[in-house]
């Protein structure tokens, strides 16, 4: 469910390229039906809390109840540097539980063990900007809002602060898978067998002189 990682597994290898259209479309189109839900379902308690007013900024904001948007204290760069940080973390955590080559989690926890992690992410590094960490769970939903009733505000609000759910995750993720594959994983993998290469029909012809 997160645009990012998917991306990332695709960028090393481990996903498939073509998938990745299906993968994110059916992220979005999740996240987006979802604001869409959670707004139907708290509509009277919305139209009642800010006097039918939807605002992105001041005493009664409701814009960030469905995408993530910095605290006025925070700049848009150091905004950016703590998704990228969050998201790599998030990716080195994500591959460390799956990888059953170096102690993985136990079978049928990872998905309870993985909420935990976003949870704790969420907990220390959570206050400064919301801590997206996956453009599937922000762009939608602001999108959503934005026809919703909020207005194009919700682009232009805290410094065109949109575009960096998007592009520091992906970045993160980047970050992340790389320094597990050559931390970790690289050091996992079983050496080549010169048996198996000797055997090969192939192997005067495609081999190095």
């Amino acid at each position: 469910m997160n645009a990012s990682i998917t991306f990332a597994n695709c960028v090393v290898g481990k996903l498939l390229w073509r998938k990745l259209p299906a993968y994110v479309i059916g992220q979005f189109v999740g996240s987006f039906a979802a604001s869409a839900v959670i707004f139907l379902l708290y509509y009277e308690a919305l139209q009642n809390y800010t006097g039918g007013n939807l605002t992105v900024t001041g005493p009664t904001a409701t814009a960030g109840i469905f995408a993530t948007y910095p605290a006025p204290y925070m700049s848009l760069w150091s905004g950016f540097l703590q998704e990228f940080i969050a998201t790599s973390l998030l990716m080195i955590g994500v591959l460390a539980i799956s990888d059953m080559k170096n102690a993985g989690a136990l079978p049928g926890t990872n998905a309870f063990i993985t909420g935990l992690l976003v949870v704790v992410i969420g907990m220390s590094m959570g206050m400064n900007t919301g801590y997206a960490i996956n453009p599937s769970r922000d762009l939608p939903p602001r999108i959503f809002t934005a026809l919703a009733g909020w207005g194009l505000e919700v682009f232009r609000a805290a410094n065109c602060w949109w575009w960096v759910p998007v592009v520091a995750p992906t970045l993160g993720s980047l970050l992340g898978i790389f320094i597990y594959n050559i931390l970790i994983d690289f050091h996992n993998r079983p050496p080549p067998d010169p048996e198996s290469w000797k055997q090969d029909p192939e192997a005067e012809i495609t081999s190095p002189m």
